[in-house]
């Protein structure tokens, strides 16, 4: 563990890395996104920090992640922690290196702009007073993770439908907690926020264009409002399984502007009543844990079997999507009199006839064929998107050399602020865990962190292997939960 003692000195820059449409890479990832369109800009922001013989720094950068998805190269940390080093005498560990995990596209010399970023952070560092809060936002975001009347588990995507609503019975929790970090220079004046937040940023915007989406706007509104060139860092929580609200809304465009608008206010509003003080002390544990590789394959035999049953439960039917519509609007219409007016089944039933009535029953008995047979192509498309993503993981798997891979957790503390980071999506539950279990009051958890480790969900929802993205998406075994916990409240009590 590295402890610094003495005045805690900090530094902050940015540097924009905002993409242009040369640097789109062809990524579903970007699919929805136009990068020749940006109303914001991306940025990378970096925060140093040195206490006595301390020396770290934080690293936030506007994109999915810092490897393995989107268009920053895999051997990106590896090489801004060396030009870091090797600028600074800094310890390559204490190099904390962070994706917000919004799916803008950054320009293709994001590595040379990092590192620009840290080293005009160095050469601005001041004496610096530290506080602690904690905000709290409820309306921007949801557990996207939907507990269906089967016992299963589906989720809110925009890559298939959702299971019918009578098939919902629950929903998930969400951390509506704010961790805030605030560093004033000597004359009272912010120079940086960190702040804390579990949510997905990928809304979007109306235009469709390149964004750092609800977390860029956060950002905006508190540097806006803190002034005198503060710096805002935001660092993603445990949002794996966290969508913002209105993520599938169908009748207004996308955007992510008034959401994080609301983000950045209410953090804010704690912000501006946070007190810094003196003799605060910057503390950096990192270790590596290893972590165990999933067997899928008899997951993917087992909704391989699951996608035959539902193709086979298809009904032969003889309405097509052209006569179905207008039927079903007839039939909920008047369900008594679908096919005329009620006077005429009144003629039929005097003269002591039921054909209308009998056409009626069959038409009834073709709607609920079509139904169900929409219904399950839906549930084809959540079988068949999920199928694809456990494939790719057991060829992962299967390529790799042992049983087990290492993860880079991280523990900061400064002042009273504690961070644990790890590189993997952590589900919401895992960060709720954590906090309520850590011995210091102001605890808070990142994920997507020096590195990417894809999505890491509890062994809970790993009982749902192939149901949602979040448990297919994935190449641990459930075990990976136990060993990553007790490692992090390990790192926990040694801060």
């Amino acid at each position: 563990m590295a402890q610094g003692t003495g005045q805690l000195w900090a530094g902050v820059a940015r540097v924009d890395i905002t993409g242009a449409i040369n640097d789109q890479v062809d990524d579903p990832l970007y699919a929805a996104v136009d990068a020749s369109k940006t109303g914001d800009r991306l940025y990378v922001r970096a925060l140093v920090m040195r206490d006595g013989a301390t020396t770290a720094a934080l690293i936030t950068v506007d994109a999915v992640a810092v490897a393995e998805i989107g268009s920053i190269d895999n051997n990106y940390v590896a090489n801004v922690r060396t030009q870091v080093a090797t600028m600074s005498g800094m310890e390559m560990a204490h190099v904390l290196i962070h994706a917000s995990h919004c799916h803008g596209v950054v320009c293709a010399d994001v590595e040379s702009r990092t590192v620009q970023a840290v080293g005009e952070a160095r050469l601005n560092m001041e004496p610096v007073k530290v506080g602690v809060g904690r905000g709290h936002e409820d309306r921007i975001m949801e557990n996207r993770r939907l507990q269906l009347s089967n016992g299963r588990q589906a989720d809110v995507r925009r890559a298939y439908s959702l299971p019918p609503d009578e098939a919902v019975v629950a929903v998930g929790p969400v951390d509506p907690d704010i961790g805030i970090l605030r560093l004033d220079r000597e004359n009272g004046r912010a120079l940086a926020l960190v702040y804390n937040f579990a949510c997905h940023p990928i809304q979007g915007v109306p235009d469709g264009g390149n964004t750092a989406d609800l977390s860029g706007f956060a950002s905006e509104v508190i540097e806006i409002g803190l002034g005198h060139g503060a710096i805002a860092f935001f660092v993603q929580g445990c949002a794996a399984d966290i969508n913002p609200v209105l993520y599938r809304d169908v009748d207004n465009p996308a955007d992510a502007k008034p959401l994080g608008q609301r983000l950045g206010l209410s953090t804010l509003e704690v912000a501006r009543e946070i007190r810094c003080h003196e003799g605060a002390e910057l503390k950096v544990v990192g270790e590596c844990v290893a972590l165990p590789r999933a067997e899928l394959a008899p997951h993917i035999t087992s909704l391989e079997d699951e996608q035959n049953r539902l193709l086979l439960s298809l009904q032969p039917t003889s309405l097509n999507l052209k006569s179905f519509i207008p039927l079903l609007i007839r039939h909920s219409l008047s369900p008594q009199y679908p096919s005329y007016d009620s006077h005429r089944y009144l003629h039929e039933q005097m003269m002591g006839r039921d054909d209308l009535q009998r056409l009626d029953e069959n038409n009834r008995r073709l709607l609920d064929q079509y139904t169900q047979n929409i219904h399950t192509m839906e549930q084809l498309t959540r079988v068949g998107v999920n199928l694809g993503l456990l494939r790719k993981h057991h060829e992962r798997n299967t390529a790799a050399t042992g049983n087990t891979f290492e993860a880079e957790v991280t523990g900061w503390k400064i002042g009273a602020f504690a961070l644990v980071t790890f590189p993997g999506e952590l589900s919401v539950e895992t960060g709720l865990h954590l906090k309520s279990v850590s011995p210091h009051e102001f605890t808070f958890i990142a994920g997507v962190t020096n590195g990417y480790l894809y999505y890491t969900p509890t062994a809970d929802q790993l009982r749902n292997r192939g149901g949602a993205q979040e448990d297919s998406d994935c190449f641990v075994a459930p075990q990976w939960q136990h060993l990553f916990e007790d490692k992090a409240l390990e790192i926990l009590n040694r801060l």
